[in-house]
């Protein structure tokens, strides 16, 4: 299937759309982690966004442009969380029904939050791939409108304008690390960054533990891996995704693998350095940028903390985690 890849205008229009109901997040500039990155570090806040991730700038940008015959039938899409929060959030907006499926070990809060968001949530499946195939014959069997995770240009072009602040607040940016499960935030921030300065670099990084975006990526096609073991649900997908691969194949610098306790350790780095709150995938830029630091000297670098919607077992962890960096 052939999928119209969003522009910088298509961003510029969904700021429009969604400027009465998601947050400007702040970018705010850490000493600390400056320090020990050797780089002028700065987080780009969407752990402050409402429902706590970037993910509602594109769930709503995505409902507000269903037309009547999809919102009279209602969505239905799968997720591990955030993507949940955000198209629930968004159906409420413009009264639509809206059906998530959720693998059966999703993070609690994640479930509830999506339920207290007026979204309809069904448990099935180990893991977000089989949660999205079950979503797939939901779809057909009830004429639901299927709400993909990434092959939505309407949902990339919403969470572009996270990139487009950025580069108001910080026009002499050098680098942005941004974190990728099916490669929405990544894609949009290429598509923002590389027209407005094609000087900057955008970096991708995944968990080593669910390399799929990333194994897609270096061999040029979307593929599907069975090795999908990370704590990250934000980047656990085993699958690449054909929007997001094709523009991040065009526009992607580079893109990094960080081990999973590489991520730990930047989540408790976040609370200590920062005073701040990152699910893993939030805090696997930092983790990234720490592995990078050589490569980063000097640079002003811009680490997109994509969510803060962490469980409180999953922060005890983190925080008793060794090493963290000090």
């Amino acid at each position: 299937m052939e999928y119209q890849e969003p522009t910088l205008q298509d961003v510029l229009d969904a700021r429009r759309t969604i400027a009465s109901h998601v947050h400007r997040t702040p970018l705010s500039h850490y000493p600390a982690l400056s320090r020990l990155v050797g780089a002028q570090i700065y987080l780009k806040h969407e752990n402050y966004q409402v429902t706590g991730a970037f993910k509602a700038r594109g769930g709503v940008h995505l409902v507000a442009h269903l037309d009547d015959d999809e919102r009279r039938r209602g969505v239905v899409t799968a997720s591990t969380g955030n993507h949940a929060q955000s198209i629930a959030y968004a159906a409420s907006l413009f009264g639509v029904d809206a059906t998530i499926v959720m693998p059966e070990g999703a993070n609690p809060g994640k479930v509830e939050a999506a339920r207290d968001l007026g979204g309809t949530v069904v448990l099935h499946g180990k893991d977000f791939d089989e949660a999205r195939e079950h979503v797939e014959t939901l779809a057909r069997e009830q004429g639901l409108r299927y709400v993909h995770s990434a092959n939505e240009p309407h949902l990339i072009a919403g969470v572009g304008t996270a990139t487009l602040e950025i580069l108001e607040d910080l026009p002499d940016a050098d680098v942005l690390i941004v974190p990728i499960g099916g490669g929405s935030s990544a894609a949009a921030a290429c598509v923002v960054a590389k027209v407005a300065n094609p000087e900057i670099e955008v970096l991708a990084v995944q968990s080593e533990m669910a390399p799929a975006a990333y194994r897609s990526w270096k061999e040029g096609r979307p593929l599907a891996l069975d090795l999908m073991q990370t704590a990250a649900e934000g980047l656990a997908t085993r699958v690449g995704f054909e929007l997001t691969q094709t523009i991040l194949r065009r526009h992607l610098d580079d893109f990094v693998l960080v081990s999973e306790a590489a991520i730990e350790r930047a989540v408790a780095t976040l609370v200590e350095k920062a005073h701040t709150l990152a699910e893993a995938a939030g805090a696997a830029p930092l983790a990234a940028a720490l592995d990078l630091r050589e490569r980063l000297a000097g640079k002003n670098v811009v680490l997109f903390v994509s969510g803060g919607n962490i469980s409180p077992a999953q922060l005890r962890r983190a925080l008793a985690s060794p090493n963290s960096e000090g």
